[in-house]
């Protein structure tokens, strides 16, 4: 064995003996409580429907693969046009693609955020928005999770000390399915002069007019210095948007590296995502599903006086255990009961906050959620 084969070896050994190890595996056949398909689009019968007669009927699609990236021979009318459409819907002048909710945070956070200027980021800001600090030039610092109080203390100690001064949160946390204060965080932005930029990931296509998102719910999408809508989530496709003035796009199309040099999105990506929008603004009755589903869930859930509490306003839900070894037993143990539930367990979060991350859809029924509620007894 090599020298660096033995060296990745001690490092995953030591992941096996914390038992953070991880491993792929496909699901068989349980009761989906785990996917972030809110919406059940990634399987939508219409919107592949929609997709197959789109592309019957457009002949000007020459092309199914990408070629290259949008700068050189990818782009086309369909990205322009889903850009427009995207932009519309998401109250913004303009609107650029990235290839995944990662890659926008990327090309978002450390192109605009540049050196002499500052980031105050919520400490459970998803993974990519960390790694975005790490590239940017810009000193960070954290506030901690949803305190509008650390946040105001900490922009009125750094006001003038900084050519710019960035407020980034998520709007729907991704691991304690909470919300962030978007009313409060967008005025002390405006009132400090503060640029806001709001991961929408898991509130895309699930809150908001048509699913449009809380900054759009809650009318601070003109506060908002960019938003960032996920595909991979309610949407059911893949990649992610950047929304905001033509003056960003315009930046973000020169300077962004992950934007630059990464290979267009395929026509069929294009398309889901396109059909996908449609079907939110055509259909309500998935997303009043799953509003419904999350309202029984909770409701029967806090009758059990024996369960332990369940943090999160749906859909996610964390069920907190605190030790990854019974977090992840107590997991094998609802698997075997037929019910798709992951353990989420240190370094994704915090020693300590060890979890099952339980998902709400719009598909399950309510057998399946008293099955779960049952099961975790």
């Amino acid at each position: 064995m090599s020298t660096i084969e033995t060296q990745l070896k001690v490092y995953l050994e030591k992941r096996k003996e914390n038992q953070t190890f991880r491993t792929l595996y496909t699901n068989s056949n349980l009761i989906d409580f785990s996917s972030n398909d809110y919406l059940g689009l990634a399987n939508s019968a219409w919107v592949k429907q929609e997709i197959h007669f789109d592309l019957e009927a457009n002949f000007r699609y020459a092309r199914s693969g990408a070629t290259g990236s949008r700068l050189l021979s990818g782009n086309s009318e369909l990205y322009e046009e889903l850009e427009k459409q995207l932009a519309d819907f998401h109250h913004a002048e303009s609107a650029l693609l990235f290839n995944s909710g990662y890659n926008a945070n990327l090309g978002l956070i450390a192109t605009v955020a540049r050196k002499n200027d500052l980031i105050l980021f919520d400490e459970l800001a998803h993974a990519s928005i960390l790694q975005a600090l790490k590239i940017s030039e810009a000193t960070n610092q954290k506030f901690t999770h949803n305190d509008l109080i650390h946040l105001q203390e900490l922009l009125e100690t750094n006001q003038n000390k900084y050519n710019q001064i960035f407020i980034i949160t998520e709007s729907l946390f991704s691991m304690d399915g909470d919300f962030a204060p978007l009313k409060d965080l967008a005025l002390l932005s405006d009132k400090f002069n503060a640029n806001l930029i709001i991961d929408e990931a898991h509130a895309t296509g699930i809150y908001g007019k048509n699913g449009a998102g809380k900054c759009i719910e809650l009318g601070i999408e003109k506060l908002c210095f960019a938003r960032v809508y996920t595909f991979g989530k309610a949407i059911g496709a893949h990649g992610a948007v950047v929304v905001g003035s033509e003056l960003l796009k315009n930046y973000l199309i020169n300077f962004s590296k992950p934007f630059i040099y990464s290979t267009a999105l395929s026509l069929y990506d294009l398309l889901h995502i396109k059909h996908s929008y449609l079907f939110i603004q055509q259909f309500n009755f998935a997303s009043n599903n799953l509003h419904n589903n999350i309202k029984y869930f909770k409701e029967n859930i806090s009758v059990h006086q024996n369960i332990p509490k369940i943090i999160g306003e749906g859909p996610i839900f964390a069920y907190i255990i605190e030790h990854s070894e019974i977090c992840r037993a107590k997991a094998k143990q609802l698997q075997s009961k037929g019910l798709d539930i992951k353990p989420i367990v240190y370094p994704t979060v915090a020693k300590g906050k060890e979890r099952l991350r339980i998902i709400i859809h719009s598909f399950n029924t309510k057998e399946q959620i008293d099955r779960l509620i049952h099961s975790i007894l």
